[in-house]
């Protein structure tokens, strides 16, 4: 028996609801995929499995095929979108939006005009409305690196995290290296912090860190 419209809406809230548990708990341990980009999958995910069994309940074939076509045909649209800056990857809202949209296309070349329409909406309210939500009620944490040098018998890694802690960051990936013959030592850790975080306190107490010479904090810009 196929699904009817009002049955597919209930359906489509409850995958944009779920999603947003799953991206809202992800972002908030900084990663790429975060609230939108749960959210989008979800609903789209699920209007493609309502759709095909729609679609196979009128002709009795197989309701599983259509979504699997879109799910393995819909991917290299989206890896286009999908660029990495330094540590951060950024587009994976614009690719699940694409795959999605795929899926609508294929709802209104069905006939099913009003569910087609309705996550046409969903999609618009998660790339326009939350955005706002998410800058204001989420503070997503990115990793940034931290590489300081100085004088090997001065500068110690427990200095340089109990600075951090100063500052309620948490640093990660700690990789020490050695220049014997300058007695130099270099310390290199990613550091965890938010868009809110102060910089120029903390550049300040890096300056100031017992035995250091030089810190760069930050991506370095490439260079040609």
């Amino acid at each position: 028996m196929p699904i009817s419209e009002v049955e597919v809406l209930l359906r489509l809230l409850l995958a944009a609801g779920l999603g947003s548990l799953i991206g809202y708990e992800r972002e908030r341990h900084g990663q790429s995929a975060g609230l939108r980009t749960h959210m989008i999958l979800a609903v789209g995910a699920t209007l493609a499995m309502t759709l095909s069994i729609n679609l196979a309940n009128g002709s009795g074939g197989d309701p599983a095929r259509l979504a699997a076509q879109v799910v393995s045909g819909i991917g290299f649209l989206g890896a286009g979108a999908i660029l990495r800056y330094g540590t951060s990857i950024r587009g994976l809202t614009t690719a699940t939006s694409l795959w999605t949209l795929a899926i609508v296309g294929l709802a209104v070349g069905a006939g099913e005009y009003l569910v087609g329409t309705a996550t046409a909406v969903f999609l618009l309210i998660i790339l326009s409305l939350l955005d706002l939500i998410e800058k204001h009620f989420i503070h997503s944490r990115v990793q940034m690196p931290l590489m300081v040098t100085g004088k090997d018998d001065l500068l110690h890694i427990d200095a340089l995290e109990a600075l951090l802690k100063r500052h309620n960051l948490k640093m990660s990936n700690v990789f020490v290296s050695k220049n014997i013959k300058k007695q130099t030592v270099t310390l290199r850790v990613m550091v965890g912090m938010t868009e809110t975080t102060p910089i120029e306190p903390l550049i300040e107490d890096l300056s100031t860190l017992h035995g250091v010479h030089t810190f760069q904090f930050g991506e370095p810009t490439a260079q040609n």
